[in-house]
């Protein structure tokens, strides 16, 4: 592995990029980022390589154009009231960006508890639609801070379902489930290995694999040679610092 951190991008910027290779070619579905490098990252591919993806404004409205982060939307398509969103789910025509409080090496997220559920230490968003979302479309994940703490042998109780669980329940569970990757602010990961699990896919430019080990809190299969992220182009720079987020809020997620 060679190469030298661009100068001219951010940490924040190189995991914009990584989030927005995850819809990369998807079609005509629906994207649902969750977070503020998500929210960008799904941006900036409907402006570049996918631009046929369908995105919200977080609420129930489909938008034809692609604001600002923050910004209300100038064009209004259509009209997704939350029935229709749980009815488009299980079609499969969604490709969703959570994030986790816990992931293990299989891919089952943690957004609920923290300890026993019975007395959890720290009570946290609970459940929600993660089973629902992970079972019937892909689910990626966001960690803006890549720590052991994060990355788990165990998650104290499974929101989003990984591999293992999915192949225990059966071809019901398997049918629609996909994890396609997971980005933090070390590099991007997946799952594709013979027994589905977590696999250091890319390194952010100045990120060591050493470092990823340290922070990851299982044993992570690592490629002999692990390739960096692909570096943003002058042009998607440009879609972001001055298009997408001029506020700059890719940088408080993720501060240089």
């Amino acid at each position: 592995m060679s190469g030298t951190e661009n100068p001219r991008a951010s940490r924040a910027e190189y995991c914009v990029v990584a989030c927005a290779e995850a819809w990369r070619d998807a079609g005509e579905i629906l994207a649902s980022p969750m977070g503020t490098i998500p929210s960008i990252g799904a941006r900036l591919a409907k402006l570049t390589f996918s631009p046929d993806l369908l995105l919200t404004d977080g609420e129930a409205l489909l938008i034809g154009d692609v604001p600002a982060i923050g910004a209300a939307p100038g064009v209004v398509e259509g009209w997704l009231p939350y029935r229709q969103h749980l009815a488009l789910v299980t079609t499969g025509r969604r490709h969703v960006m959570m994030g986790a409080s816990q992931i293990d090496r299989y891919g089952n997220q943690n957004i609920s508890c923290i300890g026993d559920w019975a007395r959890p230490k720290r009570q946290l968003l609970g459940v929600r639609g993660a089973p629902v979302n992970s079972l019937n479309n892909p689910t990626s994940y966001w960690v803006p801070k890549h720590s052991a703490r994060v990355f788990v042998e165990k998650v104290d109780m499974v929101s989003g379902v990984g591999y293992d669980r999915a192949a225990a329940a059966g071809p019901s569970a398997t049918r629609y489930h996909r994890v396609p990757e997971v980005v933090s602010d070390l590099g991007v990961f997946d799952f594709d290995t013979p027994d589905r699990t977590m696999r250091l896919r890319s390194l952010h430019p100045g990120v060591t694999v050493e470092q990823v080990r340290e922070a990851t809190g299982f044993t992570l299969e690592v490629p002999d040679e692990v390739p960096y992220t692909r570096e943003p182009t002058a042009d998607e720079l440009r879609l972001i610092r001055t298009e997408i987020d001029p506020k700059g809020l890719r940088e408080r997620e993720v501060p240089s």
